[in-house]
C-alpha cells in the first residue's frame, strides 16, 4: 500500500487552548483551516487540531494516525488480506473524503483516507485563479 500523505489527529477536550498551543507556543504555521479545525505544518508532517471529539481524560490519546491512500477499496482489500482487522469500512463522509478504520496492536486509530479528485484539499492553497 502507498501512503501518500499523511498527519497526526489531536482531538482535544478544550480546542481553543489546544489550537494556542501549538499556533502560539510552539509557532507552527497553518497549512489551513476548515469549520471544524485547523491544520498545522510541523517539518515535513501535518498536526490537526479536530473541535471535536476529545474525551476530556487526562493522559488519554483522543487521536489519529491520518494516512493518505490512493484508493481506499484497494487498501481495505490488501489489509483483509494480510489479516489486519478493518474496525470501519470505507466511507464516504459528510466532509467530502472517503475514510477506513483500523487500529494498531495497542489500539491506537489509524484512519486510511482517500482524497477525491474534486475535494478542495486537492487545491493548491498557494495559487489563486485570477
Amino acid at each position: 500500500m502507498e501512503i501518500l500523505n499523511s498527519r497526526i489527529i489531536v482531538r482535544p477536550s478544550d480546542y481553543a487552548a489546544t489550537l494556542a498551543f501549538y499556533r502560539d507556543g510552539l509557532g507552527l504555521a497553518i497549512a489551513r483551516e476548515y469549520p471544524g479545525g485547523t491544520v498545522f505544518f510541523a517539518g515535513q508532517s501535518l498536526v490537526e487540531v479536530a473541535a471535536h471529539g476529545g474525551s476530556g481524560q487526562p493522559g488519554t490519546f483522543d487521536g489519529a494516525l491520518w494516512l493518505q491512500v490512493r484508493d481506499v477499496s484497494d487498501a481495505a482489500a490488501e489489509l483483509a488480506l494480510k489479516g489486519i482487522t478493518i474496525v470501519r469500512e470505507p466511507v464516504l463522509e459528510p466532509w467530502g473524503l472517503w475514510e477506513m478504520w483500523v487500529a494498531d496492536p495497542d489500539g491506537v486509530p489509524i484512519v486510511l483516507v482517500e482524497v477525491p479528485a474534486e475535494h478542495p484539499i486537492r487545491r493548491d492553497q498557494r495559487w489563486s485563479p485570477e
